[in-house]
């Protein structure tokens, strides 16, 4: 069979699936998943066109990291076949882990364990299957493999990820400021000591895509409207845990019902198979299932929020730069109390306050983005003499919120 096929992604046209272990893991079931896992979570209630998934997402990875190892070689970089065929294909599973509606309920499916963790985890079930073929890819995807931008180039602060989501995103949301210049960024790429750096004539396209990736923090993903929606369903989630925990009835699909009445660790994960297939099971359709069917559940919180998330009827948000008052937030339960005649355990439900940060660029980390200079010096971005954005850029912008039904105004 030629499994060396060609699709056609919206943003890049077509592009390439360069080897038969790339199309294989392509086809797996648990990459597969990945279509029915919406990159964005709930962001389409924002904007209708961010309907786009983590499959879309990861052929792009893999298309840009493509992209970035040609360079590379034309720079003289030595780069073997094997090397390549990894780097790829840990860009294509490096999200392989994520559960339904992607970051919204990272938290809520299991405790104490990202994304990451699982899609190692994946990674290493996977290379059984394929008798070791992915031993390099995953030292590239843990940063153990001696050549170290390898790993930059799939987990950094500047790497193939950030470029196809930033892009991607952008394109779906109709939010043009947040494209990164992606082309060029990844001309402008080389290494230095085994080590990922960017030429010196870079370094405005360095702060256009941290300005770009800054802009898309605060009018996508953190959203006040998205923000508002993601609690939502987190509280529905938790709400519905709790309830069946304790013993009522709470209808859901055998793969999601499982999660529900279950806390699970990471050790329980890595060590029960049966755990590991129902996860892999477990997606979108899942939650959005269920969630119709809480809406008719007795609980009154449940049926109220589930039923609010279908109706896109979102709790108000308001945002402000200080913790909002504990008195404030008392007067709020309250009022909820009152309004749809619950106690005040189950009021509280309904009342959601947390906050959100951001940075786009950590320059004091140890992963920073470095530019070679012309007189053969590698340094930091943000020590580029005329470039004082990008040391406001790393300034950490925290906002804090309070959510609550439109009804008690």
């Amino acid at each position: 069979m030629n499994k060396k096929k060609i699709f056609n992604d919206p943003v890049y046209g077509f592009v390439t699936i360069p080897t038969e272990l790339l199309f294989d893991l392509i086809e797996h079931s648990y990459f597969q998943r990945l279509r029915r896992i919406q990159q964005l979570g709930l962001t389409m209630f924002v904007y209708p066109g961010a309907l786009h998934t983590r499959f879309h997402h990861a052929l792009g990875a893999m298309h840009l990291m493509s992209l970035a190892l040609r360079t590379l070689k034309d720079k003289g970089v030595a780069i073997t076949a094997r090397e390549g065929e990894a780097a790829q294909a840990a860009i294509l599973l490096h999200d392989i882990g994520h559960g339904p509606l992607s970051h919204a309920l990272e938290r809520s499916i299991f405790h104490g364990v990202d994304h990451e963790q699982i899609s190692l985890h994946l990674m290493r079930k996977l290379n059984a299957e394929f008798d070791g073929a992915l031993d390099l890819a995953i030292e590239i995807f843990q940063g153990t493999y001696h050549r170290p931008f390898f790993h930059q180039l799939v987990s950094s602060q500047l790497d193939m990820d950030r470029l196809d989501y930033l892009n991607r995103d952008s394109f779906y949301t109709g939010v043009q400021e947040g494209r990164p210049g992606a082309d060029r960024l990844i001309k402008m790429l080389t290494v230095v000591d085994e080590k990922l750096v960017l030429e010196e004539k870079a370094v405005y396209s360095i702060e256009n895509f941290l300005v770009s990736r800054r802009l898309m923090y605060w009018q996508v993903y953190l959203h006040k409207t998205v923000t508002s929606a993601e609690q939502m369903i987190i509280r529905i989630m938790q709400r519905a845990q709790e309830l069946t925990r304790a013993g009522h009835k709470v209808p859901a699909s055998p793969a999601l019902h499982f999660f529900l009445a279950k806390a699970v660790t990471q050790v329980d994960f890595e060590t029960d198979d049966a755990i590991l297939r129902r996860f892999t099971r477990l997606d979108d359709t899942d939650v959005w299932s269920a969630v119709k069917l809480w809406a008719d559940h007795p609980d009154k919180v449940l049926n109220y929020l589930s039923q609010s998330i279908l109706d896109r009827h979102l709790f108000k948000i308001s945002l402000q730069t200080e913790p909002f008052d504990a008195d404030f937030q008392i007067g709020i339960v309250e009022l909820i109390a009152e309004r749809f005649g619950l106690t005040h355990t189950d009021a509280a439900q309904l009342m959601i306050a947390g906050r959100i940060s951001n940075n786009a660029y950590d320059a004091d980390g140890q992963d920073t983005i470095d530019v070679l200079t012309k007189r053969g010096r590698v340094v930091n971005v943000a020590e580029a003499s005329d470039l004082p954005n990008i040391k406001a850029l790393g300034q950490r912008v925290e906002k804090h919120y309070i959510c609550y039904p439109k009804e008690i105004l």
